[in-house]
């Protein structure tokens, strides 16, 4: 059963981690995370990134994110969410770059403020949310088994898991922390700039 829908779980992965590769604010927030608090955070930020993938990925397949983007203050209500929750880490990065922090200290342990953070950058984004709609359609999937359907969202989980924790392995590797000590007030400023563009673009865009 599940072999004859690979093809289209496939083409659905790879979609996915088309956008899992390409930097934006879940990028940027993972870099904020491992520059400030060390790479422990950084990679919990990917488990709160990753929870909220599959999140949006059970939406979309029972149909609720559909139903979502064609009720027009539900979405103003995402839209607005996401934007505040942009210009409130615009606010901290800014605040990063007038008080540079201190070094981070490596932690071992899972990063309960930093996986929630990543939650709510993910679940409050609405551009994912339509990402997820084009995900669905290309894999048609609306129709699929439910086996075939929890092999979709394990693949879900960790494709975005991964494909993000790599990102926070980078970032937050000896050469690029010595480059974010030699600039850090730059790459802060850097990043209020993005975050406040994102929430700015956010808040005024149409759909």
């Amino acid at each position: 059963m599940i072999i004859d829908w690979l093809p289209n779980l496939i083409a659905a992965w790879s979609v996915q981690l088309l956008g899992v590769f390409s930097p934006g604010p879940g990028v940027a927030l993972i870099l904020s995370q491992a520059t400030s608090r060390g790479r422990a955070a950084a990679i919990s930020t990917c488990f709160g990134i990753a929870f909220g993938t599959v999140l949006l990925a059970i939406a979309t397949v029972l149909g609720l994110a559909a139903i979502l983007s064609d009720i027009a203050w539900a979405m103003t209500t995402v839209k607005l969410s996401g934007a505040g929750y942009l210009a409130r880490l615009a606010w901290n990065a800014f605040g990063k770059a007038l008080h540079p922090p201190a070094p981070p200290v490596s932690q071992g342990s899972t990063d309960t403020a930093a996986v929630l953070a990543g939650f709510l950058m993910q679940i409050t984004n609405p551009k994912a949310i339509f990402f997820w709609l084009a995900v669905a359609a290309l894999g048609s999937l609306d129709a699929a088994p439910v086996a075939v359907i929890l092999v979709f969202l394990v693949g879900a989980f960790l494709n975005s898991f991964l494909g993000y924790g790599a990102w926070a392995v980078a970032l937050s590797s000896r050469p690029f922390r010595a480059l974010y000590a030699a600039a850090r007030r730059w790459v802060e400023g850097t990043l209020g700039v993005f975050f406040a563009f994102a929430a700015f673009k956010l808040a005024t865009s149409r759909s």
